[in-house]
Parts: structure tokens; sequence; C-alpha cells
């Protein structure tokens, strides 16, 4: 029978209380977060709710799964070495790790130590490119898929120059980078850019200036979380709404849902799950939603939490424990083999480079008006099939990837 054990503790104080047999016959999830930061409320102790529902969810197959739960601050050094002590004390896969620094080097350690990680919560396109690994799986969504659903689509309906505002990381560059990039193939272009220190700053006055300056007609934030809420809030108050477009390009429900109908109506955004898209994923936001923060329905990093980790516990219990234990690379190898399928995104598959592969949606934000009720607050905009959806494997430079 399975259960499901939860720790307040993180690495070795959490593990060391456990008898080594017990430990040798459990699997262990690690779920890496912000728990206090600018991405909170799109991930942490959702993300953990939902990684807990997955677990709950997979009784009967005669698994024991420990959840533990830590705070990456949002900074690679402290994400290594809680990440480098999970995995020595015999944790088995890492999942979510928002924030695209913490997740390039989380990504390097699952494939020195031959663990498995699970990502959800960071967005850089590079973790199926130049820095794939067979240790890697890459699920919810990414910098690519972003630049071509949203940029892609303003160019062509005439928002033909950009100005960007981007986060000093790995994440906002590659965003703004692919973004971007699909400005230009669309006959559009960049006329100009901004970088500011993350996570370290609330003042975006400077940069608004220098926005209404570039006359742009769009401008692209290539953040995220409160920084793309403070953008966004900042940008109204100095009347850059009534001459530009304002696009957040990883724009979640939770930012929605704190600037309000009234504030938010008429954005438009990409997401590959919202909770009232379809019957299967209202049936799975039903089961969550009591496990979750201020009983909120799941964003969609929390989404692909649950389900990247309701695909890796099939594959542990297809191959079994002792082996899924024994090699991330062939757990992964496992999961890759295996069609996916859940509530949250549907079916699917993950490719050789490690990405997870779902159609996605061009969301726009409703009116109040339009708005039946707490948390409705997306209408379908437009579909890109999953094929067509993520960056061709061909292109992405992924050495796993045979030419």
């Amino acid at each position: 029978m399975l259960t499901e054990r939860r720790t307040l503790l993180t690495g070795a104080a959490a593990l060391a209380a456990m008898p080594a047999r017990a430990q040798a016959n459990t699997l262990r999830i690690g779920v890496m977060t912000d728990m206090s930061g600018t991405y909170r409320d799109p991930t942490g102790p959702g993300s953990v709710a939902c990684t807990e529902q997955a677990v709950a969810e997979f009784q009967g197959r005669g698994l024991t799964v420990e959840v533990l739960r830590a705070d990456h601050q949002n900074r690679p050094d402290v994400g290594s070495n809680i990440a480098r002590q999970w995995f020595d004390q015999g944790v088995d896969a890492i999942v979510d790790v928002p924030t695209s620094s913490v997740a390039l080097a989380i990504n390097q350690i699952a494939r020195e130590k031959n663990k498995v990680f699970l990502n959800s919560g960071a967005a850089t396109s590079d973790l199926t490119g130049p820095a794939c690994s067979p240790n890697t799986v890459h699920w919810t969504y990414d910098t690519y898929m972003l630049a071509k659903s949203t940029g892609g689509a303003l160019t062509r309906a005439g928002g033909d120059s950009w100005f960007f505002i981007t986060a000093d990381y790995a994440f906002g560059h590659a965003l703004q980078r692919d973004t971007a990039a699909f400005v230009e193939a669309a006959g559009g272009r960049v006329a100009g850019a901004v970088r500011y220190p993350f996570p370290a700053t609330t003042d975006f006055s400077s940069f608004m200036v220098q926005a209404q300056a570039s006359r742009a007609k769009v401008l692209g934030l290539a953040n995220a979380g409160t920084d793309t809420l403070n953008t966004i809030k900042q940008a109204r108050e100095f009347g850059l709404t009534s001459r530009m477009k304002i696009a957040g390009l990883l724009l979640s429900m939770a930012e929605v849902h704190a600037l309000g109908l009234e504030t938010a109506q008429g954005l438009v955004l990409t997401e590959p799950f919202y909770w009232n898209a379809n019957d299967r994923t209202r049936a799975f936001t039903t089961r969550v939603r009591p496990r979750m923060p201020n009983g909120w329905p799941p964003m969609q990093i929390q989404a692909g939490c649950y389900a990247v980790t309701t695909h890796y516990l099939k594959a542990v219990a297809d191959m079994g424990l002792a082996a899924a234990k024994a090699s991330g690379t062939e757990a992964v190898a496992r999961m890759k083999a295996m069609p996916t399928d859940d509530d949250a995104f549907g079916v699917g598959r993950i490719r050789a480079d490690g990405r997870k592969i779902h159609p996605t949606y061009l969301w726009e934000v409703k009116t109040p008006r339009e708005s039946t009720g707490p948390w409705d607050y997306y209408k379908l905009a437009a579909t890109t099939p999953a094929e067509e959806a993520f960056r061709p494997q061909a292109e992405g430079g992924c050495a796993l990837v045979r030419s």
C-alpha cells in the first residue's frame, strides 16, 4: 500500500531520522520551490499540495512515497546546496524548481548524481537544448513556447515594435531572446530593452520612461510573479497602456487575480493549463483544491507538478522501485517510453530531449461582466497543437537527439 509521508524538515535532518532499511524501501520526492518570494503564489505551497495529490492518488501500487519540501529562495547557491544534500541522503527526484538559474544548476547535479529532475517551474528552453540531460524532464512550459504563442501573435496583429523589460537572470534572458526571434521573424523589430537586478527590484519607473521614449507599440515583460504584477501596475500609472500593448510573457492566473479583472481585462497570455478549461481539468481541481493554500484553484506550474509526479510514479511502478532508485537515467528513459495521460494536461508524450509535448492555449482575460464567478478569468483565443507548440527537436542543439 502506498502511504503519503509529509515533513516540514529538509535535507539531511529530515532523512537522518529514518532507519536505513525504511529509506531503502521508500521513494523520496523533494519539492524545491519558492515558498516565500516573488513566485510563491504560482508555485510554492501549491506545488507541494499538487505533488502530494499525485502521491495520494497513487494508492494500491505497493510503494511508500515521502514528499519533502524546501525553499530555494531563488538563489542557485541555496538550491544547489539543498539538492546535493537531498541526493546524498537518499532523495530520488526533485520536482518544480522555479527560477531558471536554479533549475540549470539542479539539472547538472541530478545528472552527476544519476537522480531525477522533474521540472515544472523553470522556463528556460535551454533545459531541452544545450543543457539537456538524460535525467531531466521539462514538463509545463518554456520560453520558446511562450515566445511563439504570445510574441508571434501580437506581432502579426500589428504590434511590430517591442521594448523589453527583462529580469537579469537565465529565465529573463532566454524569454527575451526567444520572443525577439519570433517578433523579427514576423516582420517586427526590437526598439529597445533594459535588464534589472533580480530579485532586488521593485521600482520600475525609470524603465517606464525609457519604454515611453522608445515609441514601441508593445511593452514585453520578460519576468514573472510579483515582478510582472508590479510592472503592469506601474505601466498603467505611467499611462503606457494608452499607447502600448502590455505583453506579460509569463503572466499567470495568480497575477490576474492580484490585479483584478477591472485592471487585467484584455491582457493576453499563454498557458497550457487552466483549471476551467474542460471536464478533466475541473475534476482535477475539485480533488486538489482542499489541499491548496487559501482554497485557490491550481495554477499551471502547480498542475505541472501533479502531472509530472503522476507520470514518474507510473514509471517507477512499471520498472520496479529498486531499478528506479538505482538509476535516474533509466527512470527518465521509462517515462519517455510511456505515453502520458493525466487530468491536468490530457494525453501527450515526452521527447528524447526531455521536452513534454502537449497543446498550448492563448487566453484573453475576461471583462468583469463576462466572468460568471470567482476565478472565471479566461476565454480561449487560440490553440497551438502539441506538435507545433514547442521548439522542433532538431533545432534545440540537444546532444541526446540523433541527427
